[in-house]
């Protein structure tokens, strides 16, 4: 039976296509790239959309702005990565990773709890959880390795979850509409230490080197837990980025 293909929003093959020419080195850090008129121009889209573009690119880190000057291509790092880019992204492109990141899947099974898993998804020691392990690669380097963990009971609502395939549009968006549970807030906790011998050898690193440690627990509206992730990233492969008022 024949499928509709879902496109892009136009801001993001926008973005998608400045991205892949600063990637490939056709500009470079310090190139001034095409300002939001000539971009409206250029795709026949509205002012806006173009906007939109840019703005993606610079919570991405790859361009910025300079008073009075135009955008220009930064340093390729830090990458600053805000917490909610990807669930931003798996909503209106049905991915969760930019055209230059992919992720293999290393574990998909279940397992019985760690204590501090438990402790974090409210559960009751011992109990069966789904673990699912990435390793994440950002033009083919690694760049962030994560684990994260369901009830045994979203894994028998979302079988997929135990398959070690890659789910296009993120777990969270696959255990909603697996489970009809929606994911409300999230909490983040970010911490730093030594890598461990498994997180040397799949991250590339020497020993002894530190590395940026995020637990992140989703929940629904009733406030239950959904998802808890732990992810490892290496130094200089992220930046965690956050705005907020102050008054």
């Amino acid at each position: 039976m024949p499928k509709l293909k879902q496109v892009p929003p136009k801001y993001v093959q926008i973005s998608d296509h400045l991205r892949a020419r600063i990637v490939e080195g056709q500009l470079r850090p310090g190139d001034e790239v095409p300002s939001e008129r000539q971009l409206a121009a250029e795709w026949k889209v509205a002012r806006p959309t173009a906007t939109k573009a840019l703005d993606v690119l610079r919570r991405e880190g790859y361009v910025a702005g300079r008073q009075g000057a135009g955008t220009f291509v930064t340093d390729p790092n830090p990458f600053h990565r805000r917490a909610n880019e990807r669930y931003v992204r798996s909503a209106e492109t049905g991915r969760i990773y930019p055209p230059n990141e992919r992720a293999r899947i290393l574990v998909a099974e279940r397992v019985e709890a760690p204590d501090y898993v438990g402790q974090a998804l409210d559960l009751q020691p011992s109990t069966a959880v789904v673990q699912r392990k990435r390793l994440t690669l950002r033009d083919g380097e690694p760049v962030e390795l994560s684990t994260s963990w369901y009830d045994a009971s979203i894994g028998e609502a979302a079988p997929r979850l135990v398959k070690p395939e890659r789910i296009l549009q993120g777990t969270i968006a696959y255990v909603e509409s697996s489970t009809g549970r929606r994911a409300s807030s999230a909490t983040d906790r970010i911490s730093a230490r030594l890598a461990d011998d498994d997180e040397l050898e799949l991250l590339g690193l020497p020993a002894p080197s530190a590395v940026l440690v995020t637990d992140h627990v989703v929940r629904d509206s009733d406030g239950a837990p959904l998802e808890y992730t732990q992810s490892v990233v290496p130094p200089g492969a992220w930046t965690v980025e956050h705005e907020y008022v102050i008054r």
